[in-house]
C-alpha cells in the first residue's frame, strides 16, 4: 500500500510542526483535547449504529452523520499531529539485507 498521498498531505498541511520542545508541547496539548473527543465520538458512532432502529430518524441523522463528520475531521487532525511518529514507525526505509 502506498502512503505517498498521506505523506504529501501531511507535509503540505503541517510545515510548521517542528520537533522543538515548544512545538512538541503545543502538539501534546492539542492531542490531549482531540484524543478524548475522538474516543467519545467513536463510542457514539458504535452506539448509534447499533441503536439506529430505536431512534427517531432525525436524532439518528444528527448524532450518527454529524458525529461521523466531526470524527473524520478530528481523525485527520490526529494523523497530522502524529505524523512524525507515523513516519518513524511505518514509513522508514528498511535496510536491505544482502544475501
Amino acid at each position: 500500500m502506498s502512503w505517498g498521498y498521506v505523506r504529501a498531505f501531511a507535509e503540505f498541511s503541517v510545515p510548521y510542526l517542528k520537533n522543538t520542545k515548544e512545538e512538541f508541547m503545543k502538539k501534546n496539548t492539542v492531542l490531549k483535547i482531540v484524543n478524548p473527543i475522538l474516543g467519545v465520538l467513536l463510542v457514539n458512532q458504535i452506539l448509534m449504529g447499533l441503536m439506529h432502529t430505536m431512534l427517531p430518524r432525525k436524532a439518528f441523522e444528527v448524532f450518527h452523520e454529524g458525529g461521523g463528520i466531526i470524527f473524520a475531521i478530528l481523525a485527520i487532525l490526529h494523523v497530522i499531529l502524529n505524523w512524525n511518529w507515523i513516519k518513524a514507525n511505518f514509513l522508514r526505509n528498511e535496510p536491505k539485507i544482502k544475501t
